[in-house]
């Protein structure tokens, strides 16, 4: 018989009563996809803060390594057109 410990690890996203996004809300180990949610439902909705649950394999979510953050995030500070200050506004414009 197989072991718990050896189930696949999954993630856990929850997106609560009053948001539009789902947030992290921990990981778990399941046998396969159905069971994860069950289980997700049972650990982490306990007092019904949920309207949608998704859980997600561990090993198919893909992340930057945070010793890349300069070249992932500092190439935007070169963009001067994704600033407000870039753009002149017509004097029309008076509430801007």
């Amino acid at each position: 018989m197989e072991s718990k410990k050896d189930y696949p690890l999954w993630e856990v996203f929850i997106r609560s009563n009053r948001g539009i996004d789902h947030k992290h809300a921990g990981s778990l180990r399941a046998a396969d996809a159905e069971m994860a949610l069950q289980n997700a439902r049972d650990l982490y909705t306990r007092r019904s803060e949920g309207v949608s649950i998704w859980v997600v394999p561990s090993n198919q979510i893909i992340a930057s390594d945070p010793d890349d953050k300069e070249i992932l995030f500092d190439p935007s500070k070169d963009k001067i057109y994704r600033h407000p200050t870039f753009y002149s506004l017509p004097d029309e414009l008076e509430h801007m």
